[in-house]
């Protein structure tokens, strides 16, 4: 018996639907009808099948969608003409019919804008002059310096802070959804703000860090789901790879802000920068309040009314007929009831169960060569051209003008991501970067550098951070958000972060700082070649284990992990149509429908009702 609540009735205009039942006809035609559609497979495409160049949902489990759907020939229907539409939509009718969802979508990630400006401010100060006069303590050389295990130790605060976060936003948006969660995480950071700012020693200044972390966590995957969620497509990968962008506006912002404030040396030299965050929550949290709900999950939580309505808010109506939202709807609740027969589950523990192991596995392994492939040297990139020699003021000048090249970096991956796809640009990148931490690392053998070869050293620095904001920096985002399923895409995201968070703690701040700090082992630009090791390592990894999403939509990509096809043949693999592999679903429901005619057509004799 299926269940009246998850029937799809889509809402009827003067274009007849893809399929019908009308009661006037014989049970046997919706048997032909509907066998009527299967594809003629030859031999050779089964075989193609089986050796992975073609995919298809399995027959068992479209059977099991079909006993739980009511009318599921015309959910298949609508959702395979939907994922067309997705799939020949080109980049000009998406900015025309989407400019909501990308506005909507923008808005929601300049909470990174903030965050970026927030995080970098503090990640800045241990080369501060303001701030090491006030938190410092005498190093060799006449300078002020904070203790490499203090550097440690507030960086890894707010890891700590930004894993708590995570966790708590993955909890609270599956109850409130990811607005609602995004204006609590503004309402609390403008809070913890005042710890850090108030702040006259370093532990409480760490305390700060912690509170401000928890706030930060839940924007790095509210927006990044939320992004991946509200956009067709081909404009998936520049929303996504947006995030990016706000992290890296947030950073030329903080890096010009530190420049002007720079020939300052009492408290508010550092403290101003601080104040500077209040003027982010208001604006951001009105935007978020204004704006629609995502509507995968308003699938996920059963509104299905909210979910139309948001739909048709994401887009222009002009563009977006009645037609047009009931078949987004019918992919959408077609993918969600595919996830749910794989793996029903949508706690923390159905991500590494089954299929979703893969999928947890690839985004958390993706996110953590983001952070071991060197990008290190670039996140201290201002300590790192002081301690290779370069003064104050013009190595806050660089870190300042590497934001603006970061910044062009992304913009300019967007005309590239969508022509040669995900895992070259990721890999290409990884392999680019390798070469720049050699040279890097070349720089730092004489034993006193002279100020020609700092500079250099410095130039390849700012090379590696370019390198890492074409290419990996901003295709992660795109990466993670589009690998997971979408019944388990937040907490992909957030188990994915939060290793991410636990490396940086446990390996990443503590090498780093003391790779560079004169107080501890004063490697200088040698430290680069300890990157160039890591790198290769996830270089190869990337390379055998990440697959092409370019072009997918989340029920091909669901289709591709459920038939485990091996990550290097994803680009290559061919999904026809949805209906493929449903035919047997939909001649079972047909022959159920016709079984209930039979025996409604029999009383109906019985009665005498037997005209001629």
């Amino acid at each position: 018996m299926a269940d009246p609540s998850l029937a799809y009735r889509p809402e009827m205009d003067d274009t007849p639907s893809h399929v019908e039942i009308n009661a006037a006809e014989s049970p046997n035609t919706h048997k032909d009808a509907a066998m009527s559609e299967k594809p003629e497979f030859t031999e050779d495409v089964g075989d193609a099948i089986r050796r992975g160049q073609y995919a298809q949902i399995d027959a068992a489990i479209a059977s099991k969608i079909a006993a739980r759907v009511e009318d599921f020939m015309t959910l298949v229907a609508e959702a395979d003409a939907a994922n067309e539409r997705e799939r020949g939509m080109t980049l000009k009718t998406a900015f025309s019919v989407y400019p909501k969802a990308i506005g909507w979508s923008i808005v929601l990630s300049s909470c990174l804008i903030m965050e970026g400006y927030d995080t970098s401010v503090i990640g800045s100060y241990a080369a501060y002059p303001a701030f090491l006069d006030q938190f410092g303590i005498p190093a060799p050389g006449g300078t002020k310096q904070i203790p490499p295990d203090w550097q440690n130790g507030i960086n890894g605060a707010r890891n700590v802070g930004e894993i708590l976060g995570l966790q708590v936003a993955g909890v609270l948006s599956d109850r409130f959804g990811y607005r609602w969660t995004i204006i609590a995480a503004l309402v609390s950071i403008t809070g913890f703000i005042f710890i850090p700012f108030y702040a006259e020693t370093l532990p409480i200044f760490l305390v700060g860090n912690v509170f401000q972390g928890i706030s930060w966590g839940v924007f790095q995957t509210m927006t990044t789901a939320y992004a991946a969620e509200v956009c067709p497509v081909p404009l998936r990968h520049y929303l996504t790879c947006f995030v990016n962008l706000c992290w890296i506006i947030g950073q030329f912002i903080k890096a010009g802000v530190l420049v002007a404030f720079l020939p300052r040396k009492d408290t508010w030299g550092y403290k101003i920068p601080f104040a500077l965050q209040w003027i982010w929550p208001i604006p951001i949290g009105i935007g978020t309040y204004l704006a629609p709900e995502s509507p995968w999950w308003c699938i996920r939580a059963g509104r299905k009314d909210q979910a139309e309505k948001s739909l048709k808010r994401l887009a222009r109506s002009s563009g977006f007929s009645q037609r047009d939202a009931d078949a987004a709807m019918a992919l959408m609740l077609y993918t969600d009831e595919m996830e749910k027969e794989v793996q029903s589950g949508t706690k923390y523990w159905d991500c590494f169960k089954g299929i979703n192991l893969r999928r947890t596995e690839i985004v958390c392994m993706t996110w953590v060569a983001q952070t071991m492939s060197g990008t290190a040297l670039g996140g201290l990139s201002a300590y790192f051209y002081e301690q290779a020699g370069i003064s104050a003021s013009d190595s806050f000048k660089l870190s300042w003008g590497q934001s603006a090249i970061g910044a062009c970096g992304t913009i300019a991956s967007w005309f590239v991501l969508n022509k040669i796809g995900r895992k070259t640009l990721m890999f290409s990148g990884m392999c680019v970067m390798f070469v720049l931490l050699i040279i890097t690392g070349c720089m730092g053998i004489p034993p006193k550098p002279s100020s020609a070869e700092s500079w250099a050293a410095g130039t390849m620095v700012l090379l590696l951070s370019a390198t890492a904001d074409f290419s990996i920096g901003p295709v992660v985002y795109t990466i993670v958000s589009e690998i997971p399923s979408t019944r388990l895409r937040a907490k992909s995201i957030i188990l994915a972060r939060n290793v991410y968070n636990a490396i940086n703690i446990a390996f990443v701040n503590i090498v780093s700082f003391r790779q560079l700090s004169p107080l501890a082992w004063n490697w200088g630009p040698k430290a680069a070649f300890f990157w160039a090791g890591c790198n290769a390592l996830f270089t190869a990894y990337i390379y055998f284990r990440l697959p092409e999403t370019k072009g997918r939509t989340y029920a091909e990509l669901d289709i591709l992990f459920e038939n485990s096809v091996p990550a290097r043949q994803f680009a290559n693999t061919k999904i026809e149509t949805l209906v493929e592999g449903t035919e047997g679903a939909q001649k079972e429901q047909a022959d159920r429908i016709a079984d209930r005619q039979d025996g409604h057509g029999g009383a109906y004799l019985r009665e005498g009702n037997c005209g001629v």
